[in-house]
């Protein structure tokens, strides 16, 4: 079976985590780009890919690439790539994208190139004139960097941070596959307490059982290219029963806390959706009452602020109140995320190591 080339993309910080899973897969890394990892592999890596990717945001099929400069460029290059390989005769296939740093820069433009340069390549090969797209939806996507553009096939439908366990809250989320890098920074354990003290809907906790527990994020639901004639349904099969294999069930220790009775009942029904419950234990704590008798742990966790729920005055003293309380911390790893450029200054301590993510365009 021929190789087919890739793009996982992911927020900006965690191409480093892509690339790991993609590796542990046993996937080939070709290119590593701001928010997109390129590798190549057989047809097995659409569904392999989009169940067990934990960081990272859509996997896409690289239909190809060309040097774009003028709209004539743009419409030559689209129609010399193969889209027949992917795009059947009655298939809907809207096309979407962005350009950054180019010279071809309204994407409604782009866009309509595009389209029309797929049809014209279409009634060639298919030997129609009209193309219906009352079939399923193939979402076309392409990226024009420095007049150079990708143009790529969606298989995953809703983005893989949709993991499927979290359901309807009030709460402003933390994205799920953010929340499982910074589990992954932690490096959880099964011999070691993890805990978040601000655990809103539950998603840190959550994500960190995942990885402890091997289970693939993309278990709890389904993905667009389940129905594309292209891949089989045998080998989805095969790839959730693999992946249900993987999963173990060594004993572990996970936390969540909160302030917010509310906000911990969504916390135990996401626990539950995701098949975690009994590995957490959520219960009501304000985090200024922090204490561990005398236990050793590691503490990840995500304050709200500005832009997630609390003014920046109120977040900037709950900063503070947070500083005072983990002091008392003996022999315990914290790890905070926080877009408050002044952190440091009022937790009161400099960060041992700082590395900047990205939740969607809140750095």
């Amino acid at each position: 079976m021929k190789n087919i080339q890739y793009v996982a993309t992911c927020l900006f910080g965690l191409e480093k985590f892509v690339g790991e899973e993609i590796d542990a897969l046993g996937y080939k890394r070709t290119e590593t780009i701001d928010g997109r990892v390129y590798f190549e592999g057989d047809i097995t890596a659409i569904p392999r890919c989009n169940l067990h990717l934990r960081c990272a945001e859509r996997v896409y099929i690289l239909i190809g690439e060309c040097s774009v400069s003028t709209f004539d460029h743009l419409f030559e290059g689209t129609k010399a790539l193969p889209w027949e390989e992917w795009i059947d005769g009655t298939d809907a296939f809207p096309v979407k994208g962005h350009s950054v740093q180019s010279t071809l820069t309204s994407i409604p433009d782009c866009q309509k190139i595009i389209k029309k340069a797929i049809v014209e390549r279409m009634k060639i090969k298919y030997a129609i004139s009209w193309f219906p797209e009352t079939g399923i939806k193939k979402q076309i996507s392409f990226f024009i960097l420095r007049d150079k553009a990708a143009f790529m096939l969606d298989t995953s439908g809703e983005g893989l941070y949709k993991r499927g366990y979290r359901k309807g809250t009030n709460e402003a989320p933390l994205r799920e596959t953010l929340a499982s890098a910074m589990a992954a920074i932690s490096r959880p354990r099964y011999d070691v307490l993890f805990w978040d003290p601000l655990c809103g809907s539950g998603t840190i906790p959550i994500e960190a059982a995942l990885r402890l527990s091997h289970t693939a994020p993309g278990l709890f639901r389904t993905f667009s290219s389940e129905q594309y004639r292209q891949i089989t349904s045998s080998l989805w099969k095969q790839a959730r029963e693999e992946a249900r294999d993987l999963i173990t069930h060594e004993p572990f220790e996970i936390y969540g806390s909160d302030i917010d009775p509310n906000v911990l009942e969504f916390a135990n029904q996401n626990a539950r959706n995701a098949g975690m419950s009994k590995w957490i234990h959520f219960f009501k704590m304000d985090v200024r009452d922090i204490t561990t008798r005398g236990k050793r742990g590691t503490i990840v966790t995500n304050p709200p602020y500005g832009e997630r729920l609390l003014d920046v005055p109120a977040a900037r003293a709950l900063l503070q109140d947070m500083g005072k309380a983990f002091s008392t911390l003996q022999n315990w790893q914290i790890y905070i995320i926080s877009s408050d450029e002044e952190f440091e200054k009022y937790y009161g301590k400099k960060a041992d190591k700082a590395r900047k993510l990205y939740n969607g365009m809140i750095r």
